[in-house]
């Protein structure tokens, strides 16, 4: 069975380069602009990972990521965020780390710094979902 991938991302490029990477390699890509619409989509498409950048305009990515990772039914959906901000930066950043205790929600599964690259973002994605 083709697994389902919920790209999150409110950049058009990013959506349609990950989309068609996933596309390509086998995967089923869904894509959303927006914490809001993705959570929408989350609910509706039942995906087995989501991407997801983190700064975003209407809902933040932390907002969703949060509501993906305090809800038992989802809290097993595996999480890959993909940010403009360093990885080091996105980890240590007290203010995100703040986001994230607050809430007593696990470190995503994977992280990757845009621009994502082509094997690096498949590795990743096979090493989460296979």
């Amino acid at each position: 069975m083709t697994k389902r991938v919920l790209v999150v991302d409110d950049e058009m490029d990013v959506r349609t380069f990950i989309s068609t990477l996933l596309d390509s390699n086998g995967y089923k890509a869904v894509v959303a602009e927006n914490g809001e619409q993705g959570w929408a989509k989350f609910l509706e498409k039942k995906p087995d990972l989501v991407t997801l950048d983190v700064m975003m305009p209407k809902e933040s990515g932390i907002k969703m990521y949060r509501s993906i990772k305090t809800d038992p039914a989802h809290a097993g959906v595996p999480v890959l965020v993909i940010s403009g901000l360093a990885r080091k930066t996105f980890l240590h950043s007290q203010k995100v780390l703040d986001k994230f205790k607050n809430q007593q929600v696990p470190q995503p599964e994977g992280y990757i710094e845009k621009p994502p690259e082509p094997e690096e973002l498949l590795t990743e994605v096979k090493r989460i979902i296979g």
